[in-house]
């Protein structure tokens, strides 16, 4: 018997450069995406969550019942967190009036949890053994309270903490920088400083998204929310297109 047959592939990309490339563009398309459903379409930060929950369900159910990683699942998926963040991130933030500090704590909270109970359920929360449903929808989960988290914690910095949008960009792409240092130079846990970054290209992709479509007076470059998304979107799939197709390995 073929060992390795009985060994289900991983579920992710590999982690190089180009996936941080889309991923900060994926969470740029949340931010200016969700925006322009909840905001330009007027539908508001309730109704914007109910959608792109709805469709977030249906993007991790096609992504974990698929048998193989797939680029364009994959990322449709991630989006569709990040769009979710978004509303959710905004809804609990400003509708709930708990405020940006409020919903930044809740939010990493709940992030630690979902961490916390996927690590004592599974024994690892390394993206290596994303192979099993049951493992992804942690995965799938744990993203979903990230993305939000970051939604909610670039709207703090620029606003509450005053960075404003190019400042606070400036702040996550530094924060971004010492993970990678971190990643090259020291013998930090890996996986530790996977979901760091992970974390916060989300904050980094709330704040450019907002720079791009918010209003003169706010800092922003107040560009249409529906030209940006596209314009994102197709910087988005041009590297999906160029980047490895490979999974990331699989650890037993």
């Amino acid at each position: 018997m073929d060992i390795t047959a009985s060994v289900r592939s991983s579920k992710v990309p590999a982690v190089t450069l180009m996936f941080w490339i889309i991923k900060i563009a994926a969470t740029t398309l949340g931010e200016t995406g969700g925006d322009a459903v909840t905001m330009s379409m007027n539908l508001g930060y309730l109704v914007g969550t109910v959608i792109f929950a709805a469709i977030f369900f249906v993007t991790v159910f096609i992504q974990i019942n698929a048998k193989y990683y797939h680029p364009v699942i994959y990322w449709t998926t991630i989006v569709a967190t990040t769009t979710v963040g978004t509303t959710l991130a905004d809804f609990a933030d400003r509708s709930l009036g708990i405020g940006y500090t409020g919903g930044s704590t809740l939010l990493l909270i709940l992030l630690l949890g979902s961490l916390y109970t996927w690590y004592k359920t599974m024994g690892s929360v390394s993206i290596t053994t994303v192979n099993t449903p049951k493992t992804e929808a942690f995965y799938w989960v744990t993203i979903m309270f990230s993305q939000t988290l970051g939604t909610a914690l670039g709207d703090w910095m620029a606003d509450s903490a005053g960075f404003g949008y190019s400042g606070s960009a400036i702040v996550f792409s530094l924060a971004l920088a010492l993970v990678a240092a971190l990643y090259f130079q020291t013998k930090i846990s890996h996986t530790t400083l996977f979901w760091a970054a992970f974390i916060l290209t989300r904050p980094l992709g709330a704040v450019v998204g907002d720079f791009l479509d918010k209003p003169h007076e706010k800092g922003g470059l107040e560009l249409s929310r529906y030209s940006a998304s596209f314009a994102i979107l197709l910087l988005m799939t041009t590297c999906i297109w160029l980047a490895p197709k490979n999974a990331a390995r699989t650890t037993h």
